[in-house]
């Protein structure tokens, strides 16, 4: 910025201008850190935390607890996938489905519900219109 005025009442002004920006944008920040904090918290009440199992807590005859076996957190299989395609006249649309899906091709790659719920609001990512993961996801069109 080799071009700045050279009176004071100008740069002055420029400056007033730019720490008028710079506290608009740190009120915009915060906010967007507000919001995201609350998106968060929504989305942990929301998702089955790792710790709670989502069916009854009975286990198979004979079947002993993951503790006794020196397991003790088993980590979930992924619920999402991601399937690509590239082709010779470039990449298409991507497509994510539910895990055990039949419809899949290729190699897809796991994906957590939250990331699954991020690509579909994505334009050039599509659900599974056999599956439905964005009615899994609880998105309504």
């Amino acid at each position: 910025m080799n071009d700045l005025p050279p009176d004071s009442a100008r740069l002055r002004a420029i400056l007033e201008h730019l720490d008028k920006q710079i506290a608009d944008n740190e009120t915009v920040a915060t906010y967007l850190r507000l919001q995201r904090d609350a998106v968060q918290a929504a989305l942990a009440r929301a998702e089955p935390s790792p710790a709670r199992p989502r069916r009854s807590g009975r286990l198979a005859k004979g079947a002993a607890p993951l503790r006794s076996l020196g397991i003790a957190h088993a980590q979930p299989r992924p619920r999402f996938v991601v399937q690509q395609k590239r082709t010779p006249r470039g990449p298409e649309p991507s497509i994510i489905h539910v895990a055990d899906c039949t419809m899949i091709e290729g190699t897809p790659h796991s994906i957590t519900a939250h990331d699954a719920r991020v690509a579909l609001t994505d334009p050039t990512i599509e659900p599974c219109g056999f599956c439905r993961p964005d009615t899994e996801l609880g998105i309504l069109d």
